[in-house]
């Protein structure tokens, strides 16, 4: 494929530092755009020196098209995710998610920038019909006063407006990752949120063979989790081989319930954890796992098993 020059929104993020390390691995030029506020630059650390890095906020639209003159294509991933922020901060995802795709937008069009990958998520779908869930089902805001759905809402918005552009792009496609994990994601979702509260368990407890572990719901909520080098190498078949107007699920279609998880982060560590359940924070949806059959037929195909992903985590959280 053609080596172009990435506008990377976001790239000091979980998802995002990867997705360039992969891209820089094929030869690409990479600038990086990220105001730090939930990135880092260590999880750019080995490659900084081989991108242009530009700490700016999403919401400054002057300066993301003034940062992405000359570039041949965006991928826009800056948002603010964790479930925390969508109940405490809703108003700050609103406006980082519609000010931030509009900015986008507006600077592809002055820059005359034709191609966009757009990140979206499978909280567009809450709770969906068919499992596995292909591409093509209704996108859902169940409840406009729950300050969760606020993610959700903003996903939605910025596919309808990248999607609906008069032709602004000769290339724009649409990801939807399903639950990424791996080392250094932070601490806001349910992975690394179940190895730190064992770590503190565990520093507190006087007992070895087994302890009481509590977690939220009662651990049937049922998931697919995409490791994150399965999930870059998703990103990188949409770059290379995606069509137009599409929109693809990265993700996994093995399910695990989180009782399944939490058992495997135990034995990992070597001790019985018997789960204590709690009450589930309201409208938390209780199935979800992609048809993947479409991003299949670009070469997709998911490589780290949970269990060997799950090891790799744990044990990175261990050591930080």
């Amino acid at each position: 494929m053609n080596k172009k020059k990435y506008f990377i929104t976001g790239g000091a993020g979980f998802l995002g530092s990867e997705i360039i390390k992969f891209l820089l691995r094929n030869n690409n030029q990479v600038v990086c755009y990220d105001n730090i506020s939930r990135g880092s630059l260590d999880k750019l650390d080995g490659i900084l020196k081989d991108i242009d890095f530009i700490n700016g906020d999403i919401r400054d639209e002057q300066k993301v098209t003034e940062s992405s003159k000359k570039c041949d294509s965006i991928i826009h991933l800056a948002f603010i995710n964790g479930t925390e922020y969508f109940y405490k901060k809703p108003d700050l995802v609103l406006d980082v998610g519609i000010k931030g795709i509009q900015n986008i937008l507006n600077a592809a069009r002055k820059n005359n920038i034709y191609e966009l990958i757009l990140a979206s998520s499978s909280e567009v779908y809450q709770t969906p019909e068919l499992i596995p869930t292909p591409e093509n089902i209704p996108l859902v805001v169940p409840d406009v006063f729950n300050p969760r759905y606020s993610y959700g809402a903003a996903k939605i918005i910025s596919e309808i407006l990248s999607i609906h552009t008069n032709g602004l792009f000769e290339r724009m496609m649409i990801f939807r990752p399903h639950n990424v994990y791996g080392p250094n994601m932070g601490n806001e979702h349910v992975i690394p949120q179940l190895i730190n509260r064992l770590k503190k368990i565990l520093k507190e407890s006087t007992k070895k063979e087994s302890i009481d572990f509590p977690i939220l719901g009662d651990g049937n909520q049922r998931r697919s989790f995409n490791y994150i080098t399965d999930f870059a190498e998703g990103v990188l078949k949409i770059v290379n081989y995606g069509k137009h107007n599409n929109i693809y699920h990265i993700g996994d279609e093995n399910e695990f319930c989180i009782r399944d998880i939490v058992q495997m982060i135990g034995y990992i560590f070597n001790i019985e954890l018997k789960i204590k359940p709690s009450e589930a924070p309201a409208g938390e949806t209780k199935r979800r796992c992609p048809d993947i059959s479409k991003i299949k037929q670009l070469g997709y195909l998911p490589q780290v098993s949970l269990q060997e992903g799950l090891k790799l985590t744990v044990d990175w959280y261990c050591k930080n």
